[in-house]
């Protein structure tokens, strides 16, 4: 059972009516039979699963659209069954050289017509993995994998009261995934993994207010999925990954991980965008080192590429009726996730020392997150501006904020001190 709240004051004065307010359950309960069977080299694993899924919304939020000030009021009391299954073969070859795995998904539920029937979500998947030699081996993976829309999106209703999205036919989330990589082994101490990938997204909600994809809206204040959607979206992920993982003697531990994506999804044009998570760059370098008398020591550094971000509708936040609903400023959703943000880089170190007695032992450890306090930039900061008296300057005839912009930045060193009693 998972319970949701959020709300909002204007001007986070709670002695004035809500703009914004969220209250949601999420109550599941599940059962799942699950059953292996092994002969020689072959396996079978086979599982039934069932849910019954009761969710309750109530929901009210002002809303600024198409020029006119809105007011959302729904209420939403709805129960629905999931159900599924699963089987996979996997069997060895050529002397345990040749691994191939053939698995079948498939999921459905009784929220609506559109997601009942079980053969609309077979997913398929196929695996294999071939040692050429001792020391090398190939791997390759291609399947499809479907994933039900949150239950805010199910949930939602319209003006009218209705199940809009229900009304809608939104289907299951779906993506097609093809993986191939190579291991190599030189000797027991060092591996050497290179791995691409290509993820194809199918059935993605797309928001009805502005043809826009979920997977590229930012984090704004409110809940994702709350509204009116259809199941039109399209996008891809693909990149590579290389790893070194190297273990020096006894002591040192070594790991080192660099990965290139690519995450866009298709706009309201049919032009594939950056979606808020693609970094395309992300560095990894992780060691760990033991030392005498039951000390250790670590360090991550991380790198990562800029995220995309939506700039500001400064026309739009300006209307005093329009910023009065949110309190913030409104993002241009024209020029979505046009701007990227600087690279970020973190060093994280930690020091533990352990103590053993008869029937108990004890660990202590620093770790700092953060070490040298970079601090990253994120986007501005968009305030109204006041007057000498605290008032907030208006123009336009008091239609309009004046708003400026204020630089925005973050990261800070994080000190955490950890004690662990184990008996």
């Amino acid at each position: 059972m998972l319970n949701n709240v959020a709300y909002k004051f204007p001007e986070n004065d709670e002695s004035l009516a809500k703009t914004f307010d969220y209250k949601s359950q999420e109550i599941e309960n599940k059962i799942r039979y699950e059953n292996t069977w092994i002969k020689g080299n072959f396996r079978v694993n086979f599982s039934l699963n069932t849910e019954y899924v009761k969710y309750n919304n109530n929901t009210f939020q002002q809303i600024y659209a198409n020029n006119d000030l809105q007011d959302v009021i729904y209420q939403t009391d709805m129960d629905l069954v999931r159900y599924g299954g699963s089987v996979q073969l996997s069997k060895l070859f050529f002397s345990d050289k040749l691994s191939l795995s053939f698995g079948m998904r498939t999921d459905a539920n009784s929220f609506s017509k559109s997601m009942q029937n079980l053969a609309d979500q077979l997913s398929p998947r196929f695996s294999a993995s071939y040692a050429i030699s001792p020391k090398l081996s190939i791997n390759a993976s291609v399947g499809r994998y479907f994933k039900l829309p949150p239950y805010p999106a199910l949930g939602f209703k319209n003006l009218n009261g209705e199940l809009v999205n229900k009304n809608n036919k939104i289907k299951y989330i779906g993506s097609d995934h093809l993986i191939g990589g190579v291991e190599y082994s030189p000797n027991e101490n060092t591996i050497f993994t290179v791995e691409v990938f290509n993820k194809q997204y199918f059935n993605y909600p797309v928001s009805v207010a502005d043809s826009i994809s979920l997977a590229t809206k930012g984090n704004d204040f409110g809940v994702v999925g709350n509204e009116e959607i259809v199941s039109s979206g399209e996008g891809h992920a693909y990149g590579f990954e290389i790893l070194n993982r190297t273990r020096v003697g006894k002591m040192l531990n070594l790991i080192v991980a660099y990965t290139y994506v690519r995450s866009e999804f298709k706009d309201k044009n049919g032009q594939y965008i950056p979606t808020s998570w693609d970094n395309q760059h992300i560095l990894t370098l992780t060691s760990t080192m033991n030392f005498k008398n039951n000390w250790s020591g670590g360090l991550k550094w991380r790198f990562a590429g800029g995220l995309p971000y939506t700039p500001y509708n400064f026309e739009l936040s300006s209307l005093k009726e329009a910023w009065d609903t949110k309190g913030q400023a409104f993002l241009d959703m024209n020029r979505i996730n046009s701007e990227r943000l600087g690279n970020f880089h973190q060093l994280d170190v930690r020091v533990d020392k352990k103590f053993f007695f008869n029937k108990w032992s004890l660990m202590l450890y620093l770790d700092i997150q953060n070490l040298y306090n970079f601090k990253s930039k994120q986007p501005d900061y968009v305030v109204r501006e006041k007057d000498a008296n605290g008032d907030y300057l208006l123009t336009d005839g008091g239609t309009r904020y004046v708003l400026k912009a204020i630089p925005s930045e973050s990261g800070t060193v994080l000190p955490t001190i950890g004690v662990m009693i184990e008996f």
